[in-house]
């Protein structure tokens, strides 16, 4: 089981002329205001999480395949990070931009026989984002999993039609 890795001293706060942007899919670009302060490597299991300080705005979830992580953000504030389980093969993650569906907190897929704690539909045909054991060499059916205590948080701080951003593995 993983750790929650601190977040020590502070956020990495950018100054207001110099906010960097984040390339998304379809030329769009979002603004960061700040950065989890992330001192060490995460593993799988592990995750960050830390809105304290920081202001109500929009939700937004990028997922970055290449890098195995999941970066949340309020109001252009990164408030969580976490290693990712995803799809491969004839099961692959798909990529581009996406809107949170639905939610389910206690949902239970028929299809393959399991809970998918904290669930946050992407896509019509079952794609989401859920609480899942995030260990090294497993993967996910088309999924993005991640660790159950960063899945409850991710839960209550995103709503229905918030943004989530796939990149690919490439």
């Amino acid at each position: 089981m993983g750790d929650v890795t601190t977040v020590v001293p502070a956020d990495i706060w950018y100054p207001a002329r110099h906010y960097p942007k984040l390339s998304l899919p379809g030329g769009r670009y979002e603004v960061v205001r700040s950065l989890l302060n992330i001192t060490k490597p995460m593993h799988y299991g592990d995750f960050v999480w830390d809105d304290d300080h920081i202001p109500d705005g929009s939700v937004w979830v990028r997922v970055d395949l290449a890098h195995q992580t999941l970066s949340v953000f309020r109001g252009g504030h990164e408030i969580g990070a976490a290693v990712a389980l995803y799809g491969s093969g004839s099961n692959a993650t798909p990529t581009g931009s996406f809107t949170i569906l639905e939610k389910h907190a206690h949902y239970y897929s028929h299809s393959y026989h399991a809970p998918m704690p904290y669930m946050l539909r992407l896509t019509k045909d079952g794609v989401a984002i859920h609480g899942s054991s995030v260990r090294q060499g497993w993967a996910t059916h088309g999924c993005i999993g991640v660790p159950l205590e960063f899945a409850r948080l991710l839960f209550a701080a995103v709503s229905k039609d918030d943004p989530v951003v796939i990149l690919p593995a490439q």
